[in-house]
């Protein structure tokens, strides 16, 4: 028979908790002594129950497995300790790096600004008439490019409009070549006034309308 899935939840029927707990903790003792023995581990087991009765396995002596734990503990608590000192020292002087860069850099956005030269010397000056140079040739080579990206975007939309200019003049030239309607022949107008003359006279009928009694 197929054993079903436990689902990890607490047993709320007393009995069966009880039952479950007895099985379960003999199982983990069962364990502890074997990883004990096979892998001459030193392993320590602490149970309490749920009304608070102890339960315990230790390979050797569980006084001594708890002191060593505890040693290990500290130990461990300690170079936890150091480290996290040692990380928020390295925070603490990236934190003072860089509040000295972003002030170097706010000294320098007052000097090429024009703020603050009463304290350069001549050397600084230079370096200062060097870099504004280089910033306003950059602006000048972005200002051409862009006017020259403009150029190109005129030139190609007026290279359109030419084209449907030109496919608009083909169109209107071909619509004035076409044949005009030739104009009615005289000689087939009158022929064809003379025959409907001729028809109305042959309609005509002559009648005369008498009202009383005919000797």
């Amino acid at each position: 028979m197929v054993r079903g899935k436990v689902q990890m939840k607490r047993i709320e029927n007393a009995t069966s908790r009880q039952v479950t707990f007895s099985k379960r903790r003999n199982g983990l003792m069962k364990k502890a002594y074997e990883l004990s023995v096979l892998c001459d581990a030193e392993v320590a087991v602490v149970i309490f129950s749920q009304r608070g009765r102890l339960y315990e396995f230790s390979s050797s002596s569980m006084q001594k497995t708890i002191d060593r734990y505890r040693e290990c503990a500290r130990e461990t608590l300690t170079n936890n300790s150091i480290q996290a000192q040692q990380q928020i020292q390295y925070l603490k002087e990236e934190t003072e790096n860089m509040a000295k860069k972003i002030e170097v850099l706010e000294v320098s956005r007052r000097k090429l600004t024009g703020q603050s030269l009463g304290s350069c010397s001549m050397n600084e000056l230079q370096q200062i008439d060097s870099q504004l140079e280089r910033s306003l040739k950059n602006i000048r080579a972005r200002k051409s490019q862009l006017f020259e990206d403009e150029i190109e975007r005129l030139k190609a939309k007026k290279n359109l409009l030419l084209e449907e200019n030109a496919r608009l003049s083909e169109k209107c030239g071909q619509m004035s070549r076409e044949p005009a309607l030739a104009p009615p022949d005289p000689l087939i107008q009158q022929q064809e006034k003379g025959n409907c003359s001729l028809s109305i006279k042959n309609s005509e009928v002559e009648t005369d309308l008498f009202i009383g009694l005919r000797s």
